[in-house]
């Protein structure tokens, strides 16, 4: 059963726990991801793995890991200092990277993303050709279709250049995200899917299983992988998974 992670005091503008979607960490994913740097050799961690609430992973359930893994913090250079894009010491070959530990997306890297966002989807209806949706009708369909109204937006971190560049997953099918993406919420073009209200959308997940990945929001804001989740961990309602 899953449970809150302490470390998080400020709501975002709008979000509710009914409203907002779910960033749910698996303390799982992180306890394999530390074990695979633990099996080849490495015993210290990157103090900046634990900026700005852990990269929105939770400072709390990341020390807890980190601790249980016995890892130790290596000691920042004399005026370094850390920060969400990037080590604060530069020895990834023998320290633990927090991208390594969160698993975000790294040539080469074999590692699990160790945070998951679903929404919610709140309302279905039917869109004729030529109808718009969302801010200036940003979105006008080419033909008849239907479009599901989703909880996330960018108050919580999905950012509004995913607008028309990424998909979400409901069911395991995938549907694009279309117009503009709203404060609290957007809209997936679901054509012929079998989605109700109170279904789950999954934003992100694991690449690895199919899933909708990190690295398509990268590649479509420009944005960094660090800055992507760390703004997804800290403004969604965040829970702990195993």
């Amino acid at each position: 059963m899953s449970s809150s992670i302490p470390g998080r005091d400020v709501s975002a503008p709008g979000s509710s726990p009914r409203s907002a979607p779910v960033a749910r960490i698996s303390r799982g994913a992180l306890t394999a991801n530390a074990r695979s740097a633990w099996r080849q050799g490495i015993r210290r961690f990157d103090p900046s793995i634990l900026d700005a609430d852990a990269w929105g992973h939770g400072a709390h359930l990341v020390g807890e890991v980190l601790d249980a893994g016995g890892f130790v913090a290596t000691p920042p250079r004399d005026g370094a200092v850390g920060a969400v894009d990037g080590p604060a010491v530069a020895s990834p070959e023998t320290t633990l990277t927090p991208s390594t530990l969160f698993g975000l997306p790294v040539a080469g890297a074999s590692t699990t993303p160790a945070l998951r966002l679903t929404g919610t989807v709140l309302s279905v209806k039917d869109l004729r050709a030529g109808e718009g949706v969302s801010y200036g009708y940003a979105f006008r369909a080419p033909t008849d279709t239907r479009v599901a109204l989703v909880t996330g937006g960018y108050a919580q971190g999905v950012v509004r250049r995913l607008g028309g560049a990424v998909d979400v997953a409901i069911a395991g099918e995938r549907h694009p995200i279309v117009g503009r993406v709203a404060m609290d919420v957007c809209v997936v073009e679901i054509r012929d899917g079998a989605v109700r209200r109170g279904e789950e959308v999954l934003f992100l997940g694991d690449p690895a299983q199919g899933e909708p990945s990190l690295e398509s929001w990268v590649r479509a804001t420009d944005l960094t992988a660090a800055e992507l989740i760390t703004m997804v961990g800290l403004r969604a309602t965040r829970e702990e998974a195993p």
